[in-house]
């Protein structure tokens, strides 16, 4: 297999952390005045894991289906775009299979059930990959910047 080189370098764990950060926030905004609306405030003092079938769908469903519907229209959502982070297959970097999107979500908790160590696992390997990421065959890439090694794609 021949490699080329391409003007873009693996997106790293700081950049990663904060565009995650900027979807969290994102998702709250949109998810806790709902949460207000079905269940009141009272809804914060609750001890339950879940109130019932409108907080299953707002606080799990409904983040799931959006992360993963843009994903598959544009292999990225708000936070990355904000650090101009896009997610590639591994081997040719074009745009991943749904397939290849759904199994990166549900490597997210592969990788957060050891004490986040497949998260954190981004900081360490040498593709800025987490286990996630490994499952998955992607990689998170942007625009090279200087300083880093560029991402090589086999193909």
């Amino acid at each position: 297999m021949q490699q080329h080189e391409s003007g873009l370098e693996y997106a790293g764990f700081w950049s990663r952390t904060g565009a995650t950060l900027i979807d969290t926030l994102l998702v709250a905004i949109i998810t806790m005045p709902l949460l207000i609306i079905v269940y009141g405030r009272s809804y914060w003092e609750s001890s339950s894991l879940i109130l019932g079938p409108a907080d299953f769908f707002i606080s799990y469903v409904f983040p799931t289906v959006l992360v993963i519907a843009l994903w598959i229209a544009i292999s990225k959502t708000p936070g990355k775009m904000a650090v101009g982070a896009t997610i590639v297959d591994a081997r040719t970097g074009g745009k991943p299979t749904t397939s290849q999107f759904l199994i990166r979500y549900l490597g997210y908790y592969v990788s957060t059930f050891p004490l986040g160590l497949g998260l954190i696992w981004v900081g360490i390997d040498a593709r800025k990959q987490g286990w996630h990421d490994k499952m998955a065959g992607t990689v998170v890439v942007r625009n090279k910047a200087g300083g880093a090694d560029p991402v090589r794609f086999d193909q």
